[in-house]
């Protein structure tokens, strides 16, 4: 159980029992002292109110090291209060790590993973919430906490920056208001991690609602998407990196330009082949993926970015929403079975087939180059 200790509840209090919240106001700081004063227990302080995913993340993150597992959270704006705690985490207008606060909001503050970190491999440049803030300071003792199988730094260093890099960056640029793209993005994404946090929160027409309950409940949904996260990463994501270097190693076996590759089994591998494409110095850069499906085999093609939908060289614009035997007339491939509309993947029955597409469509591809 989680003990949370709000000094205000407005949104609740102020309308629904107005005596009550006079009362919470006028005694709140004194019976907070007290209580804490009764009990030796660590505190972990954050703002009351509105509750965003990156404190909620913060106090889940804090609560799987040792020292923190027990603590309470004291939720409060109040200076004094938060002068009790042990560690404050968005709020309080200070970052000092020496004296555990760490609060993001300063006009100043301009804190990202390069600034903190000053060390190669940590190049994000993101401004860091408080989730970012606890990550940063403490994500490998974490890890390390939570993965007790794992023995070897490197490896832990490795889980430490994906899960930055796909999880908590994403939760640090949400909060500071960070565009994902410098246009107008085409539609909305709603579903997120922070989007669901925030749904959590007491609604303007929702009644007898317990907001500490929610932030609670908010703790259990971050920390179980966090663990499931640093799971998929230790045991699915991590172990692929492998199996992407001998296919990136074998690549001029495959085809003599060097730009198709042909993946032993289905795994995770666009984040590794970036990653392995500037470690291993690859030239030219690969352009088409070659891997197995359930009964058929897929050739895909390399986005020119992580997360990108815009590929290296799309599929030929011919062959383009094309299925079966309309498709294999239009490509002169036996077994060719789709081409997405998009053009960013496509099918074959063998594996021979998907090799003879990708092997067609680089040819197709720098010739139409040469025109432009």
């Amino acid at each position: 159980m989680i003990r949370v200790f709000s000094h205000t509840s407005r949104n609740v209090c102020s309308v629904r029992f107005p005596n009550l919240f006079l009362w919470r106001e006028t005694h709140a700081f004194d019976f907070v002292l007290r209580t804490m004063s009764k009990n030796s227990v660590v505190r972990i302080g954050t703002h009351d109110g509105p509750f965003h995913c990156d404190e909620v993340l913060a106090c889940a993150l804090l609560k799987l090291l040792p020292e923190y597992k027990n603590a309470s959270i004291i939720r409060s704006r109040n200076q004094n209060i938060l002068n009790t705690c042990d560690i404050v985490v968005d709020v309080g207008g200070e970052y000092d790590p020496s004296r555990h606060r760490y609060d993001h909001h300063m006009r100043e503050f301009k804190e990202s993973m390069s600034t903190i970190m000053k060390k190669p491999g940590y190049d994000w440049t993101i401004k860091l919430s408080s989730a970012g803030l606890i990550y940063c300071h403490y994500g490998h003792e974490i890890l390390r906490s939570v993965l007790s199988d794992v023995t070897e730094d490197k490896v832990i260093d490795e889980i430490f920056k994906h899960v930055y890099d796909t999880l908590i960056k994403e939760i640090d640029g949400i909060d500071n208001g960070v565009p994902m793209y410098d246009a107008e993005p085409l539609y909305r994404i709603v579903t997120d991690l922070s989007a669901r946090v925030g749904r959590l929160n007491p609604q303007w027409n929702s009644h007898d609602v317990d907001v500490e309950e929610r932030f609670e409940k908010a703790m259990a949904l971050v920390l179980e998407e966090f663990l499931e996260f640093v799971q998929y990463t230790k045991n699915v994501w991590l172990p692929a990196k492998d199996i992407v270097r001998r296919a990136v190693e074998s690549r001029f076996e495959v085809d003599p330009s060097g730009e198709i590759i042909v993946l032993s089994q289905v795994a995770p591998w666009k984040e590794h082949l970036f990653q392995l494409e500037k470690e291993m110095n690859v030239s030219p850069s690969i352009k088409y993926t070659i891997f197995e499906n359930p009964d058929s085999y897929r050739v895909q093609c390399m986005p020119e970015a992580p997360g990108s939908f815009v590929c290296r060289m799309f599929l030929p614009e011919a062959w383009g929403g094309l299925r079966d035997s309309i498709l294999v007339e239009a490509c002169g491939i036996e077994g060719a079975t789709f081409v997405h509309s998009v053009r960013f993947i496509g099918g074959n029955k063998t594996k021979d087939g998907a090799l003879a597409m990708a092997r067609k469509a680089l040819e197709i591809g720098k010739a139409v180059q040469c025109i432009k």
